[in-house]
């Protein structure tokens, strides 16, 4: 596999690199060839970029290099910024989490719609039957699709035909990571603003933090620079093209698009309490079952014998795949923010932005 990249940027980075106390350009460079990496890298250090570079080709039939402002899928990165949403409109008390989702969708169906609440939907102990439970197996998909994303369906359709089954788990009991949740999050946040999904995205984060690269994913829209996705299914051996689907459907579950860049400026937006308050930003980074906040994982790992708080978003879709990384010091003030999007699914990035976060504290 090539990997184009430029040589004046990898010299560069290589300096700030060094000026962290470990050869991180190296680190990063040797497991992206290893693991056949594909896609963009972004890292800053007590909020100084200290790297960033691309790998591989977001087109492969015409050899276009991944770079710095290619847009790519982000998947379920996409419920961090529901679960924002969530919480922004519950600060303003036009939510309560304690409430059911029959409170604010009247109409829905669903066996949970007076025994589930906002909460239980955020940190996916609802019970309720996941979205994604007709696919079988990547063999199964293959052989016959997938039915909920190969035909356009509109918000409401979506709630009423994937999300509105019955309930699988007494909710609150246990933790099922189900994109069903984030779906109904996404027609609540529509019913009680009485726009969009979309526009409430761009209104309340997008605009104000200028994150003009990013937006919702449309099967009719082209987007500039949007890498295009390859997918290497479970035990074969060469890349295929991503299913056709309508990323619509994947709504506020996983159909953002976004660079590294734009990322990372939500990503210091979030845990800086610059888009919800200190007390909604607690509740979100408190793990749950499953080690589960509200939209993210959170784990407390430890480095050259310091405590840190790690939280962890990660996104895939076949090919699309994302992860959204930061570690903040509990027993020091030192902070890494980690961003890699890629267009396969080849390497590991949860493994991946582990490694950088372990070269960049451990010692």
């Amino acid at each position: 596999m090539m990997f184009p990249f430029s040589i004046s940027l990898i010299l560069c980075l290589v300096s700030h690199g060094r000026a962290t106390g470990v050869d991180l350009p190296s680190t990063i460079r040797k497991y992206a060839i290893n693991h056949h990496f594909s896609g963009s890298i972004a890292v800053e250090v007590d909020g100084r970029r200290v790297y960033e570079s691309s790998f591989g080709f977001a087109n492969r039939a015409f050899q276009v290099p991944c770079r710095r402002d290619t847009k790519y899928q982000i998947a379920s990165i996409t419920k961090a910024f529901t679960s924002v949403l969530v919480q922004q409109l519950a600060e303003q008390g036009k939510i309560d989490l304690h409430r059911t989702i029959k409170t604010y969708l009247s109409n829905y169906t669903g066996e949970g719609a007076e025994k589930v609440t906002i909460e239980e939907l955020l940190n996916h102990t609802s019970g309720i039957e996941n979205s994604d439970s007709n696919i079988k197996s990547e063999d199964d998909a293959l052989r016959h699709g997938i039915v909920q994303d190969q035909l356009p369906h509109s918000p409401d359709e979506l709630v009423a035909m994937f999300c509105s089954g019955k309930l699988v788990h007494k909710p609150g009991k246990v933790f099922d990571y189900n994109n069903a949740d984030y779906m109904i999050l996404g027609k609540i946040i529509e019913v009680v603003t009485g726009k969009s999904f979309e526009s409430v995205l761009s209104e309340r984060i997008l605009s104000p933090l200028h994150m003009a690269n990013s937006g919702m994913l449309y099967q009719r829209n082209i987007v500039k620079n949007l890498a295009c996705s390859y997918w290497k299914p479970h035990g074969k051996d060469t890349l295929i093209n991503n299913m056709p689907v309508y990323p619509e459907n994947w709504y506020s579950a996983g159909a953002m698009y976004s660079t590294v860049d734009d990322l990372l400026v939500f990503e210091r937006a979030l845990y800086s309490g610059k888009v919800i308050k200190q007390r909604s930003l607690d509740a979100m980074l408190k793990p749950g079952l499953g080690g589960y906040g509200y939209g993210v994982w959170i784990g407390f790992p430890k480095f050259g014998g310091k405590r840190y708080r790690n939280i962890n978003r990660p996104g895939g879709i076949m090919g699309a795949c994302g992860s959204f990384y930061h570690f903040n010091g509990l027993d020091t003030s030192k902070k890494v923010d980690i961003v890699i999007l890629s267009n396969t699914n080849e390497a590991d990035l949860d493994g991946f932005s582990w490694e950088i976060g372990k070269a960049l504290l451990d010692h």
